[in-house]
């Protein structure tokens, strides 16, 4: 596994609604992320540190216009803190090491896969396939990544 920090020459390279995103804690419009359609195998990184976060077996498609999740790759890279804001108690979902704001979790996932929906900005996101995982160094996640039936 790598070492992974929060990057200040790729936060310097992000679009703008990247660096909104994940450095200012913004949203994306929903239906609008570069990610939303994707079925491919592989796994979801932080855009900015590069830490391992969901993997294409857990991602679902949940209506809610923004790609959803089921759990965490590597739960140890995820935070979870309260978020008041917008007049309303969310849990924000921030990477652990890049500091990046990810997006919500929320309790109406789908129960038989735990009950969570970690709703999550395209924005935040780079999508690494499997067939490039093991040359990026991620090769310890493969057998998360088989085709979903």
């Amino acid at each position: 596994m790598g070492t992974y920090t929060k990057n200040p020459d790729v936060i310097a390279t992000l679009s703008p609604e990247e660096y909104h995103v994940t450095q200012e804690s913004g949203t994306e419009r929903p239906g609008t992320g570069k990610l939303l359609g994707n079925k491919e195998p592989g796994i979801y990184v932080d855009i900015v540190s590069g830490e391992p976060l969901f993997a294409s077996a857990d991602k679902y498609e949940s209506g809610c216009g923004w790609p959803s999740f089921t759990k965490p790759i590597e739960p140890a890279n995820i935070n979870e803190l309260r978020d008041a804001s917008l007049g309303m108690v969310r849990t924000e979902v921030r990477s652990t090491h890049g500091d990046s704001h990810l997006g919500h979790v929320f309790p109406d996932g789908p129960m038989d896969r735990g009950g969570l929906r970690y709703c999550i900005n395209s924005a935040s996101l780079r999508f690494v396939h499997r067939d490039d995982m093991e040359s990026e160094g991620y090769g310890a996640y493969l057998n998360q990544v088989e085709d979903v039936a």
